[in-house]
């Protein structure tokens, strides 16, 4: 008796955070939307499993254009999700990019948000 209401108390938590998501009344907080963009969702994720990939590795790995990576990595930048490091391999100009501890913590949230939205579908 005790585990069902367990699992009744985790479904509503799991509502109220749907509804948190979705945008309507809840205290949890809203889901991440400078993460949520397929693009920096792909940015962030791919720094999240590799110490540090160069602008032609992410470009090449999100099918992306140098001017859209551009962009969503400046934001990604701005918001110091990522950091960003300039050099040059003799003439070439080679750019950089690192999760931030802001960076990765921020993906955390957005996973978990995630996880709670699913868990929340899958249930209903």
């Amino acid at each position: 008796m005790a585990k069902r209401d367990n699992l009744a108390r985790t479904h509503e938590e799991d509502a109220t955070g749907l509804r948190a998501l979705a945008g309507g009344a809840g205290d949890a907080p809203a889901l991440d939307r400078l993460i949520h963009e397929r693009v920096r969702l792909g940015i962030v994720s791919a720094l999240a499993v590799n110490d540090c990939l160069s602008f032609n590795e992410l470009k090449a790995l999100l099918r992306t254009t140098d001017g859209n990576l551009s962009v969503h990595a400046r934001k990604l930048e701005e918001a110091g999700y990522i950091a960003c490091a300039m050099s040059f391999e003799g003439r070439t100009p080679r750019t950089e990019y690192r999760l931030t501890t802001d960076g990765r913590s921020a993906l955390e949230r957005y996973l978990d948000h995630m996880e709670a939205l699913i868990r929340a579908t899958r249930r209903r």
